[in-house]
C-alpha cells in the first residue's frame, strides 16, 4: 500500500455545534468546512492542522453507523484515514493479504474524496479508511 500521509482522524461527536468552541477557542484551529453526507447519515466538520485534518462526525439519524458507535462506545476517535493514490488498488492489495474489507469498491465521501474502509477485526481494532482526491 502506498500511503502518502494521514489524511484525517475521524472523531464521533453528538453535536458539532457543541464541539466547535473547544476546537476553535481552546485549540485555536478554525473549522473550514461543514457538510452533510446524506447517504452516510452524517454531518462533518473539518479542521486542518499541518497536512492532517480532524473530521468531526455527527450522526443525522439514529440508525447511522456514527449514532450506533456513540451509543456503544461514547464520543471519541472513530477512525484513522490514510491518503493513497488509488483506493481500489489499495483495497485489492489489502484483500490479497487477508484483510477483511467493509467496502469492496470506493464510494463518495466528504470533501469530494473517494473512500473505502477496512474492517477493524482485521486491523487490530482500528477502523481504517483509505481515501484519495
Amino acid at each position: 500500500m502506498d500511503i502518502s500521509h494521514i489524511e484525517h482522524l475521524g472523531i464521533a461527536v453528538k453535536s458539532i455545534a457543541e464541539q466547535l468552541p473547544y476546537y476553535e477557542q481552546v485549540l485555536g484551529v478554525t473549522c473550514y468546512n461543514i457538510e452533510e453526507v446524506a447517504d452516510q447519515k452524517v454531518k462533518t466538520a473539518f479542521f486542518k492542522i499541518g497536512q492532517t485534518k480532524i473530521e468531526l462526525l455527527e450522526p443525522t439519524s439514529e440508525d447511522s453507523t456514527i449514532a450506533k458507535f456513540i451509543e456503544k462506545r461514547g464520543e471519541g476517535i472513530h477512525h484513522i484515514a490514510f491518503a493513497v493514490p488509488d483506493v481500489q488498488n489499495a483495497l485489492d492489495g489489502a484483500a490479497s493479504k487477508g484483510i477483511q474489507l467493509i467496502d469492496k469498491a470506493p464510494r463518495n465521501g466528504a470533501e469530494g474524496l473517494k473512500i473505502a474502509f477496512l474492517h477493524p477485526k482485521s486491523t487490530h481494532g482500528v477502523l481504517t479508511e483509505l481515501c484519495m482526491k
